[in-house]
């Protein structure tokens, strides 16, 4: 029986372009939803551009353009991306959206009426420079907790997640001058009162993620604050609440309901149930970089306690460590980056796609290098797979005339697969992608020293019966490798389920005697290793 599946990948800040810290961070969500597709559950995979906030209002004055017209053209920039590296969201929105706007004001006015919400005049940053309230990303100052240089809303030293006002020495972050308080009234969440039920909500995962649960269960140790859902902002979300015309709703209390706004869209669509896919038999994974974790497992679970609507909270966290790049922490304003625009035309998605999952810092911080890329791409990816899948399709079309030749899948290769089915399944289920990934790697070597072993190139002269045996069990390998490999290597598994005629259904797969390959070509070519002085000089 088909299950609910939602999967909510983070939304990117549209003030600028994506870069591969960011790739790495989102790709393990297009390998689930493939994955749960695959099996016939009902995935439902959303994620969107977070078109308001700080960021792009910062980036709209510093290029004299509207904060509409930045993220508009940003979100573009991030559809095209994610389209070129294979994700197939159900819907990638944004946050400017009319759908969204309405869903979230429909959720905001249920959520002042509840217990939780309470009014409170707090002394917020003003800039008499800008003559502007700031918000707290635009608060630059000292972190109180460790003295490092800081946000007003998170210290990426630390990782504590603050409010402007307790910043030492503030300043304006669009002006550099330094910024003074003014009283103005807020909605503030109480999310103190909450305790009890993130404490138990945090219990009931043990599972998570090492960084997921040692964040949140420092953010609960610490000491829970509450937190405003307004701020003096001009643009954003209306505040659904008389009194507050000049305010909007404050940017993490709306985008993080993105993941509600766009399932709601695609569930009318598809004609899918939108209580059942969050309700109590549904299963929520979010994607995102550990410093996004509070947000999903403080903030976002807060904001549907509050609401008090029969709405699920997160089950799996899969929140990725850093990537840094050639030994250096990747940096945009240092543009110490890999764009992920540029990256997408200059290399094979499949390739990228590999690399960022063999080689992604699922549970620690990993690096890329370019040696290492050329590397992984030229040994692995194509030295194994795609040398196996070439050498044994050739074959067939060379000395078989493009016929697959009689044979039978001995019991212990066909046990191999199915049991590959079921660990590479698992092991998606649970986010354990570099593993599930190995794993698959580690079969495609052992059906090379079988290729090897029995040495089809001699055995077609001197023992025709045992080639034809040796090359059917390849081409029943190479089948169930297709599919098994489809979440993570999407376009070389497509290219593979067409010359071999196979389903898109996690199943063991069989391709006839007697079925004709078509013409065929290689999954992957060789990168030539003289590129990567070419790529490292753009760094410099």
């Amino acid at each position: 029986m088909s299950k609910y599946i939602l999967i909510g990948g983070a939304w990117p800040y549209a003030n600028g372009s994506l870069h591969i810290g960011h790739i790495a961070a989102l790709l393990p969500g297009d390998v689930i939803a493939r994955y749960h597709r695959a099996i016939g559950n009902k995935v439902v995979y959303v994620s969107g551009s977070d078109c308001h906030g700080t960021p792009v209002t910062i980036r709209a004055i510093q290029e004299h353009k509207t904060p509409k017209e930045i993220s508009d053209q940003y979100h573009d920039e991030f559809d095209t991306v994610f389209q070129k590296l294979g994700f197939r969201y159900d819907l990638y929105g944004k946050t400017s959206s009319d759908s969204h706007k309405k869903f979230v004001t429909d959720f905001h006015q249920t959520l002042y009426q509840s217990q939780y919400v309470y009014e409170k005049t707090i002394p917020q940053v003003y800039c008499n420079h800008c003559m502007t309230f700031l918000t707290d990303r635009n608060v630059i100052g000292t972190c109180p907790d460790c003295g490092a240089a800081a946000r007003g809303d998170q210290c990426d030293g630390c990782g504590t997640v603050l409010e402007a006002g307790n910043l030492l020495h503030p300043k304006c972050q669009i002006c550099g001058e330094n910024a003074v308080y003014r009283e103005t009234t807020h909605l503030y969440i109480a999310i103190s009162r909450l305790e009890e039920e993130l404490r138990n909500f945090l219990e009931k995962h043990p599972h998570w993620r090492k960084n997921a649960i040692a964040f949140t269960r420092r953010y609960i140790e610490e000491g829970l604050r509450d937190r405003a859902i307004t701020r003096d902002l001009n643009w954003g979300i209306e505040v659904p609440f008389e009194g507050y015309e000049d305010k909007k709703i404050y940017i993490w209390a709306e985008n993080v309901l993105g993941y509600l706004s766009m399932s709601y869209e695609v569930c009318k669509e598809k004609g899918y149930d939108f209580n059942e896919l969050w309700g109590e038999q549904a299963k929520h994974y979010y994607i995102h970089g550990k410093d996004n974790i509070p947000f999903h497992t403080i903030i976002l679970p807060s904001l549907l306690l509050a609401h008090g609507g029969p709405y699920r909270l997160p089950d799996e966290i899969i929140s990725s460590e850093y990537l840094t790049l050639e030994g250096r922490k990747i940096s945009t304003s240092q543009n110490w980056a890999i764009w992920a625009k540029d990256i997408v035309d200059r290399y094979d998605t499949d390739s990228l796609r590999y690399f960022f999952i063999a080689n992604g810092p699922e549970k620690r911080d990993t690096d890329f290098s370019w040696h290492e890329y050329f590397n992984n791409h030229n040994s692995e990816l194509l030295g194994a797979y795609g040398n196996f899948v070439s050498r044994t399709l050739i074959f067939v079309q060379k000395y078989f005339e493009g016929l697959i030749p009689t044979g039978i899948l001995e019991e212990e290769i066909k046990d191999r697969l199915q049991n590959l089915y079921i660990n590479i399944g698992d092991k998606i289920d649970q986010g354990n992608l570099k593993d599930a990934l190995n794993e698959v790697f580690d079969f495609i070597r052992l059906t090379n020293k079988y290729y090897d072993t029995w040495e089809p190139w001699k055995t077609r002269n001197d023992d025709i019966s045992q080639c034809k045996q040796t090359i059917y069990t390849c081409v029943q390998i190479i089948a169930n490798l297709a599919v098994v490999l489809s979440p993570f290597l999407p376009i070389s598994s497509e290219k593979l389920s067409d010359w071999l005629n196979l389903s898109d259904q996690w199943e063991l797969q069989s391709v006839p005697e007697g079925y004709t390959i078509p013409e065929i070509g290689h999954l992957f070519e060789r990168l030539d290793k003289k590129m990567i002085e070419e790529e490292l000089s753009k760094l410099k």
